[in-house]
């Protein structure tokens, strides 16, 4: 008897709910432009290209202002910022942005953390991100083997590598060493392959700042119209995240 009443007189309290832990999830409003209609928006820009002085700590707390509005990672961050400044002062004719290649890596690998990966301190994933092999099963191109496995682990078909999914051809036509240490580029290092997906968008369409160029660029990385829209929507979420920032 006692057991109800205790029952009866505790419904109705008002009990406090718990506070959520963390900011609210970002999300990325799916958006379905027609190819070559608009460019994303551009978002806070990358800090300036030093080549006689480090750039390490401009970078760095970019980033991390960056990270807070985002929720992508402050180290996939510097990659993509690195690779604005870099073609900022390599070929500014393409004025391409930190959030497109962040748009790209946003599709391609969740940011470096497909399959449970991480990108470490050092750039490099902690676990090869790997793609299927490109078979001419269903929906898949047929690739014939390019790097003898080298790259992929596949000496039968070729498979895309890396945080931004190049096909080893490309790979090995555009890599680029984001340090200046001598070693070779690899796919698997978010920094050397951010900088070699700016490099291959700019050969490819131009002026990026355009959305004639914009397109032309994403198309040519993936000729699917849906995923340039995903690419777009990702680009410009993220460019209207940081637009007030300073």
């Amino acid at each position: 008897m006692l057991a109800g009443v205790l029952l009866i007189v505790t419904i109705g309290i008002d009990r406090e709910e718990p506070e959520p832990s963390g900011p609210p999830p970002f999300v990325v409003e799916e958006l379905k432009p027609p190819p070559g209609a608009t460019a994303p928006r551009a978002g806070l820009p990358a800090p300036e290209d030093r080549p006689n002085a480090s750039d390490i700590a401009a970078l760095d707390a970019w980033s991390k202002k960056v990270a807070g509005v985002t929720q992508v990672s402050a180290r996939a961050l510097v990659a993509y910022g690195r690779a604005e400044m870099w073609l900022r002062s390599e070929r500014p004719e393409c004025r391409i942005t930190w959030v497109t290649v962040a748009g790209i890596a946003r599709v391609e690998s969740q940011h470096g953390g497909f399959g449970g990966a991480q990108v470490g301190v050092d750039g490099k994933v902690t676990k090869p991100i790997i793609g299927v092999p490109l078979n001419g099963s269903p929906g898949v191109k047929a690739i014939p083997d390019t790097d003898g496995g080298r790259l992929d682990g596949d000496t039968q078909w070729d498979r895309a590598v890396g945080p931004f999914q190049f096909l080893p051809g490309t790979w090995q036509r555009y890599a680029t060493r984001a340090a200046s240490d001598g070693a070779v580029a690899d796919p698997q290092n978010i920094d050397d392959a951010a900088v070699t997906a700016a490099r291959y968008l700019c050969a490819s369409g131009g002026d990026l700042g355009t959305p004639e160029g914009w397109w032309k660029a994403v198309l040519t990385y993936n000729q699917s119209v849906a995923y340039g829209q995903d690419v777009f929507s990702g680009a410009d979420a993220y460019a209207a995240a940081t637009a007030n920032l300073r």
